[in-house]
């Protein structure tokens, strides 16, 4: 749902100006500026995978730091050098469920070497 605003959302206005890039511009330019554009056209594709992914994984994320008993990842990292977390697998679990989130956006062609 988009409310209160209408077609086309904030994904779809991304993802017109990313294909733009990629299918005019690019195969236009050469040099310094080609650079740039394929720069654009990743940080594009970047903010349309956290605009699809970035709320179930703020919640998912969320839900793994309060199994922890800590807030957020600034309290997470304090606890860590504390002690006042276990170094176990849910501490490993949460861990590696960030950095997973993080790749999903970044870069998951990453995940798909596994």
């Amino acid at each position: 749902m988009n409310a209160p605003h209408d077609v086309p959302t904030a994904a779809d206005l991304v993802a017109a100006v990313r294909d733009f890039l990629q299918t005019d511009v690019l195969p236009a330019v050469e040099g310094r500026v080609r650079y740039h554009t394929r720069v654009a056209i990743n940080v594009l594709a970047m903010v349309e995978r956290e605009i699809e992914l970035g709320g179930e994984q703020a919640e998912r994320h969320a839900a793994n730091l309060a199994e922890l008993g800590v807030a957020d990842d600034a309290e997470l990292a304090a606890a860590v050098r504390e002690g006042r977390v276990a170094d176990d697998d849910a501490l490993v679990r949460v861990l590696e469920q960030a950095v997973r989130a993080k790749l999903e956006v970044a870069n998951p062609g990453y995940l798909a070497r596994e």
